[in-house]
């Protein structure tokens, strides 16, 4: 049986959805002339109120003789009909976020031409020096996305020729080290900067991380808190993923993407033993860099995770 929109008799028959759109929205259901069975208002009547500007769509009418056309009309095209399956789906219009990020990242896939650089890291000796520092500076706490992030911003010092933009006219070559870090929220996926991450310590990188992280899932994230970032950094650890490859964020040149760390046998001196690795992935824009650039750049970031001291010295 139809549902109604709050007391009996009060408001038209409408669908879960319809009503959930219209609150979305602010559209008053007995403005609205449902076309569903029974003169139900379904998903499509809402859509057609929302596309115009709220006010009800053209109330169907029964269907009467029709009066005879002129010679010169041509007849009206018939309307799409209502079926079932029009219940079946869910349309969420697209917030300003997605739209953008759903627009930069179609014209970085096909506009950036992407290589991609693999390496394994012995994560054994990060996981005991974060266990070291948390120690240390209790209560604060750094994660190991925080000691990535920090080796990287190192890495980038070291390599400037990776933290660069690509433009027609010139290679264009950042003075400062601004890292952006990639947060999934609710509606999609934002990237606050960290502003000069070689020149702060892992607990800063660390506490500035949660605080963009925190405004982002709120929604409280301002332009300038998203801009200017020279490199990108993408962790799905927390969630087992292994590896994977990241798509870069323009105008910059490179993203790298850090995997889950995982225990795996090893060989040390000839011994199988209980290791732990990780796998991190450097996507570049060949544009910027070529392979052997990409490859330096990685070999010293995997040096500093490995020998995680020489990060915060």
């Amino acid at each position: 049986r139809p549902a109604s929109n709050g007391v009996a008799g009060s408001r038209p028959p409408s669908s879960p959805l319809a009503r959930r759109l219209a609150r979305d929205h602010g559209l008053d259901l007995n403005a609205i002339t449902g076309t569903g069975p029974g003169g139900r208002i379904i998903r499509a009547d809402i859509e057609a109120a929302i596309r115009n500007g709220g006010a009800a769509a053209p109330a169907a009418t029964p269907a009467a003789a029709p009066a005879p056309a002129p010679a010169a009309q041509a007849p009206r095209p018939a309307a799409p009909a209502v079926t079932a399956a029009d219940e079946d789906v869910e349309r969420v219009p697209l917030n300003r976020f997605r739209k953008v990020a759903a627009r930069r990242l179609t014209e970085s896939k096909q506009n950036v031409p992407h290589f991609y650089l693999t390496r394994e890291v012995d994560a054994e000796a990060l996981l005991k020096f974060r266990v070291t520092l948390n120690e240390a500076l209790d209560p604060a706490k750094v994660s190991v996305n925080d000691l990535v992030v920090k080796a990287v911003a190192t890495a980038l010092r070291q390599h400037p020729e990776m933290n660069v933009s690509f433009t027609e006219e010139a290679l264009v070559h950042h003075r400062r080290v601004h890292v952006g870090i990639a947060v999934a929220v609710e509606d999609g996926l934002l990237v606050p900067v960290i502003k000069d991450a070689d020149r702060k310590t892992v607990s800063q990188i660390g506490a500035e991380t949660r605080e963009l992280a925190g405004r982002a899932r709120e929604g409280k994230l301002a332009p300038q808190d998203m801009s200017g970032g020279t490199f990108s950094v993408s962790n799905l650890g927390m969630f087992g993923i292994k590896e994977f490859s990241a798509i870069i964020n323009p105008p910059e040149a490179a993203i790298l993407a850090v995997g889950a760390v995982r225990d795996e046998p090893v060989v040390k001196d000839g011994q199988i033993v209980p290791g732990k690795r990780m796998a991190i992935t450097l996507s570049v824009d060949h544009r910027a860099a070529d392979g052997a650039t990409g490859a330096r750049f990685l070999a010293t970031l995997a040096e500093l995770l490995e020998n995680p001291l020489r990060i915060v010295a």
